[in-house]
């Protein structure tokens, strides 16, 4: 446990140093970013790598494996079935066009089970970690899922990720009818700040298909530690998962949750 904790304060105290040194830059920081050839939907920003760059040299000292966006799979210098999972900067377009939430995102995994999560909410400031079993705070205070009880009176987070096909009627068909039944569905352009939203109750459920496991690895995780549940699988693509997370009540009720396991 002594370990454990101290894997935690080594993901937070990252996630605030590299988050804190931005914000102090912002008004200096580059905010240049291209669209990926391969993914024209994708944006790369000059902050993602300097992100990552402090996050990957902080986390180094644990000598586990990381799976980080910029860089992929890292693998560790010894043996353990426990590994990092970093999104250096979740919602890079928000932050390059000043649009919306975005965020610094740690997790800590064993084999394919969430052991924490930490997001650092760059416009909030705030820091958010959590886990099954250990709770989830947010600077300290503890947070919870709702008890919002029927689809017809929940709201959803959702949103398109670059690999999900838009194009296709048949996966726009789906879509529609996943979200249908609820009374509010929100786009907010940040996969981890959604599932923050999710656990601390603003929110009732968050569901995204083909997104990438780096950009919900921590917050299904705080979800979790906040009392809710999550069901993830992983799609088509490499490290690509549909993930449904919720309070307890409304999970049975989601189109589709059912079917969702790891």
């Amino acid at each position: 446990m002594a370990e454990l904790a101290a894997l935690l304060d080594l993901a937070k105290s990252a996630a605030v140093r590299a988050g804190t040194q931005l914000l102090e830059s912002v008004d200096a920081v580059d905010r240049s970013y291209v669209h990926s050839a391969k993914l024209p939907r994708e944006v790369k920003a000059a902050a993602d790598l300097a992100l990552e760059r402090d996050i990957l040299g902080a986390l180094a000292d644990s000598q586990l494996a990381v799976l980080s966006e910029e860089s992929g799979y890292i693998p560790s210098p010894q043996p353990s079935n426990r590994w990092f999972i970093v999104d250096p900067l979740d919602g890079t377009f928000n932050f390059v066009k000043g649009l919306g939430p975005c965020a610094v995102s740690i997790a800590l995994w064993e084999d394919q089970t969430p052991i924490f999560g930490v997001i650092y909410d760059l416009v909030g400031g705030q820091l958010a970690w959590g886990g099954a079993g250990m709770g989830a705070f947010i600077d300290g205070r503890p947070i919870s899922i709702s008890d919002t009880s029927t689809l017809a009176m929940a709201s959803i987070c959702t949103g398109f990720p670059v690999r999900f096909d838009i194009e296709s009627d048949q996966s726009m068909r789906h879509f529609w009818r996943l979200v249908s039944p609820f009374a509010k569905v929100r786009m907010i352009g940040s996969a981890a700040v959604a599932l923050l939203q999710v656990a601390r109750g603003s929110a009732d459920v968050y569901l995204e298909q083909s997104i990438m496991l780096w950009d919900v690895a921590a917050g299904i995780a705080i979800v979790q530690g906040a009392g809710g549940a999550a069901a993830y699988r992983r799609n088509e693509g490499e490290w690509s998962y549909d993930v449904i997370a919720s309070n307890v009540t409304l999970m049975p009720q989601v189109p589709n949750a059912q079917r969702i396991g790891k």
